[in-house]
């Protein structure tokens, strides 16, 4: 692929991307989780609650350290509420590059999906890197510099005929006039958002993050890091060949992948099936308006089936500041980050240090000195956030903060961005999906709390905080444990913008973290 002939990829079972799993609304999944790889890894299922039991959640040194290599793990999959299109991928360095997969979660049995459709396909977008990607962060995290980017995008494993040397290997997807086609879209990418669209065809967009969503028809869509979008398209068009495309949205000054990936969707009937595909019209790589315009649109299903349970007495409000930070560059190092500095990130002026065992073996064993209990539910001081920041020192504090949250309080969480090198921030939070109830540009101000859409907001775990906006999520504490959350771009996880939250356990039997499995990887050998 691009050229290259002799790159060596870590992958699940020979593929990628990896296996796709599929299982009803309810099934629990048992998963034996083999590495054979050259160094530890984890796995998380993205968009599993996992009720009661993080053991099995995957983020490294959260909940588990990694799997030794030669060694393996049985995770359980817990499925309850879930329904859609969710999956799973490696949690440890940059592994995730080219270990995930689809995991598909059909209704339970004797129910229908509230929408209808012919045929059912998954694509998964993903990054081509042309090192080893533990190599990349590695190297990138000891200079303070930037990570290398990806070369490519691609389509279930190809990148399409943009690219010399994969003419002959694009995506293509064969359709027949009149039907309509469920399209699972899941973006595994690294570190760009992503337009798309289908050459002079409608999307109907009628699920997100394993929730249904009213059917919303729109030629294009924006897709983060971390989310799945469930599509309908029907075949409505003259027969001939279209591109469906992907390409990158940029707001940032950061070095970016500007390239693009093709994929082909054509009719089965008699035509010249050599002409050259139509293009269709997406947004440009910088334009943040039509980013913004098409999440504002997106309403959750509220029916009764699938109704929405908005927490509306709020007892816990927190501010949640998200910058890009540069660190003093150590004594007698040379770094290559901005101005000689190390590059950082932050959540309320501290970037998340990761501990040397699991936080929630930590915090279930009740062991001192892992783990500090004072992440802040508001920024140190208050600033213009998204004005003139220039007089203002950049640096936070490096250290190992969780965020703790009481058995069922009701949460609303205030992602505030800043005019730290601003961009688009997609905020994924394990263990929950939560309710975004608003968005806008500039600094949040509690008049906005008014405006709040408590109806029918979308019901999603991983939500795009806008470039110097803000965005406000709601969910219920009802899931006790450790839960990590973090932006979802990775060159920003693995800065520090990340941190945890502990649920504390409940007063009844049925609302505790369930006790650990035997084979709970070792927090000394990896």
């Amino acid at each position: 692929m691009l050229c290259e002939t002799n790159r060596t990829i870590l992958t699940v079972n020979g593929l990628f991307p990896g296996p796709e799993i599929r299982a009803r609304k309810g099934d629990t999944i048992y998963v034996n989780v083999t590495n054979i790889g050259p160094y530890g890894i984890t796995i998380h299922w993205h968009g599993v609650r996992q009720i009661r039991y993080p053991w099995s959640d995957g983020p490294e040194f959260v909940t588990q350290c990694p799997i030794p290599s030669n060694s393996s793990f049985l995770q359980k999959i817990v499925l309850t509420e879930e329904e859609g299109t969710l999956w799973w991928h490696a949690h440890s360095d940059w592994s995730r590059a080219t270990i995930h997969g689809p995991l598909i979660i059909m209704p339970a049995y004797g129910k229908m999906y509230p929408y209808k459709f012919d045929q059912e396909h998954t694509i998964v977008i993903a990054e081509w890197y042309t090192r080893d990607t533990k190599a990349i962060i590695d190297e990138a995290l000891e200079s303070g510099g930037d990570p290398d980017l990806s070369v490519a995008y691609t389509i279930n494993g190809q990148p399409g005929d943009s690219y010399s040397c994969s003419n002959g290997s694009a995506y293509n997807k064969t359709v027949v006039r009149g039907k309509t086609y469920l399209f699972r879209i899941i973006h595994s990418g690294m570190n760009e958002e992503m337009f798309f669209g289908i050459a002079k065809h409608n999307l109907t967009v009628v699920g997100m993050d394993g929730a249904y969503l009213k059917p919303l028809k729109i030629n294009y869509l924006m897709i983060t890091p971390g989310q799945t979008m469930d599509v309908l398209v029907t075949a409505n068009q003259t027969p001939g060949r279209y591109y469906m495309v992907f390409s990158p949205f940029v707001d940032t000054n950061a070095p970016s992948n500007e390239n693009v990936t093709r994929g082909i969707f054509q009719y089965n009937d008699n035509y010249n099936h050599s002409e050259t595909p139509i293009l269709p019209e997406l947004p440009g790589f910088t334009n943040k308006s039509d980013a913004g315009n098409f999440t504002i649109q997106l309403r959750g299903l509220n029916s009764k089936e699938h109704p929405s349970k908005v927490p509306t007495k709020i007892t816990r409000n927190i501010t949640i500041m998200e910058a890009l930070n540069a660190r003093p560059c150590p004594a007698n190092k040379t770094c290559s980050g901005p101005q000689g500095t190390m590059h950082s990130a932050s959540l309320n002026n501290i970037t998340f240090s990761a501990p040397s065992i699991s936080i929630l073996q930590a915090y279930y064993n009740n062991l001192q000195g892992v783990y500090n209990k004072t992440f802040p539910d508001t920024p140190p001081f208050i600033f213009d956030y998204t004005g003139n920041v220039s007089a203002l020192g950049d640096a936070a504090n490096v250290s190992t903060e969780v965020l703790m949250i009481n058995y069922n309080e009701e949460v609303e969480i205030r992602f505030q961005g800043t005019n730290f090198a601003a961009e688009n921030h997609p905020m994924h939070l394990h263990g929950y999906s939560f309710y975004v109830v608003g968005m806008g540009d500039g600094n949040f101000s509690d008049s906005y709390v008014s405006r709040y859409n408590t109806v029918d907001p979308p019901y999603v775990n991983t939500v795009g905080l806008p470039k110097n906006g803000w965005t406000a999520i709601r969910f219920k504490a009802d899931n006790p444990g450790v839960w990590f959350m973090h932006c979802h771009l990775e060159r920003h996880a693995s800065w520090g913008m990340d941190t945890v939250i502990v649920v504390g356990d409940g007063a009844k039997k049925h609302q505790k973290v369930l006790p650990p499995p035997k084979d709970m990887p070792p927090c000394s050998v990896s």
